[in-house]
């Protein structure tokens, strides 16, 4: 069976097996350098150098790292694209009227000092400085490999970005970042500044504070091996999972149906669950995605698009997509992945063309089983459409036209799950 993660099949369990398999695990992110791991004992679970976590989590590179946090001061590296955290607003009380992207990296992390300081050895690159919306699949591309770069040298990689589309970008980085060192997500809900760069900061900024936060939970390692993760309002997500639920409230983020991975409450990091990838920890073999993007260039990422379902929906989205030449189309169907006539007769003729379909749901959450065994009809279970127009991409570019095999990574990748047996 394909291993699910805890923040899917886990969260069903936790009230069963909490205790055994996924309580709490308390980081003390500022504390200082202690002894060495105690042996295993008969507890539940065991402190060691300042972590609280299960004798159940067997990860021996997972435990190694959290702990060799504690004996150095960690260096991490701030990547800025750019968002609503980079914003300028036209006064302090203006939380909407703003332009993004008008502050640089180098300048956000500065205002965290002297205290950053004392958490990390922080150094940032400037990516580029623009609303999410505005980034190309080139351009995810090149991040990636940026975040990559940054890793061989840092302990762990925070990428602030605008809040619109930072659960694709969080989920491109997932996929496709090939170390595991913490990669954070952040951003901002409200501007940063007033009135210029330098100017003073708008009252309620979260910005300041989601940074400071990632750089914490960045450096702490208590999400190595947990691929990437999204954090914001002093709660952190996996990022297969989050999305953005509101235009405009500070608590946008949500995973609906299996909550957060973790809060941080200032010094203190709380760990309450983990996703299957922290099983696979110690080999790195299974544990790596198959989109290693320095093997493939950013023009060989086919074109993927979302068609939507509705009332009486017309085919017509679906047939001029393929008369395009788009190699995929991930459909977001009524109900657990519906289609109308007309658009279910469009996907049976463009399927007849090549062109690879995964099902989805408009509804926001719950799953899409089925699929096709005669056709490149693909079920997604419960990712999200546009995620799963990320993850058909990268499956279509490395899969060489076997369809069989995007089938098995839209299957295995996109929906993990923890091997309880």
């Amino acid at each position: 069976m394909p291993k699910r993660s805890f923040s899917r099949l886990g969260a069903l369990l936790l009230p069963v097996v909490s205790a055994a398999v996924t309580a709490a695990l308390v980081v003390s992110a500022l504390g200082q350098p202690s002894a060495a791991p105690a042996p295993e004992t008969d507890s539940t679970s065991v402190k060691v150098d300042g972590v609280e976590t299960l004798t159940n989590i067997e990860s021996v590179a997972y435990t190694q790292a959290v702990a060799l946090a504690k004996t150095k001061k960690p260096k991490v590296t701030v990547i800025g694209t750019g968002g609503t955290i980079s914003g300028v607003a036209t006064s302090r009380s203006s939380f909407q009227d703003y332009r993004s992207g008008q502050i640089a990296i180098g300048d956000m992390v500065g205002y965290l000092q002297p205290e950053i300081g004392a958490v990390a050895d922080v150094a940032t690159v400037q990516f580029g400085n623009k609303g999410s919306g505005g980034y190309t699949i080139p351009e995810f591309h090149a991040l990636t490999l940026a975040v990559e770069k940054a890793l061989k040298s840092s302990d762990g990689v925070v990428v602030t970005t605008g809040t619109d589309t930072m659960e694709e970008f969080a989920y491109w980085l997932d996929l496709s970042v090939r170390s595991q060192k913490p990669v954070v997500l952040t951003g901002a809900m409200r501007p940063w500044a007033a009135v210029a760069p330098d100017g003073p900061k708008v009252i309620g900024a979260d910005g300041p504070a989601n940074l400071y936060n990632a750089i914490v939970l960045a450096a702490s390692q208590a999400t190595y091996c947990y691929g990437t993760v999204l954090m914001l309002g002093d709660e952190f997500h996996a990022a297969r999972d989050v999305t953005k639920t509101s235009s405009y409230r500070m608590d946008t983020f949500q995973t609906r149906e299996f909550g957060v991975l973790g809060w941080i409450d200032g010094p203190n990091i709380k760990v309450g669950r983990a996703p299957a990838r922290i099983q696979e920890c110690d080999d790195k073999s299974k544990w790596y995605t198959p989109f290693n993007l320095t093997k493939v260039g950013p023009e060989a990422l086919p074109r993927v698009e979302v068609v939507t379902g509705y009332q009486q929906a017309g085919g017509e989205a679906i047939t001029a997509f393929a008369d395009a030449g788009v190699k995929g189309i991930v459909t977001a169907g009524t109900g657990a992945g519906g289609l109308s006539s007309a658009q279910s007769a469009a996907r049976t003729a463009a399927a007849a063309k090549g062109v690879v379909f995964v099902s989805t749901t408009r509804t926001g959450s719950g799953s899409v089983y089925g699929g096709s065994t005669t056709q490149p009809i693909i079920a997604g279970d419960d990712l999200l459409p546009q995620k799963a127009r990320l993850l058909l991409m990268l499956s279509l570019a490395f899969s060489g036209g076997d369809v069989e095999k995007v089938r098995k990574w839209v299957t295995e990748e996109g929906n993990p799950e923890f091997d309880l047996s």
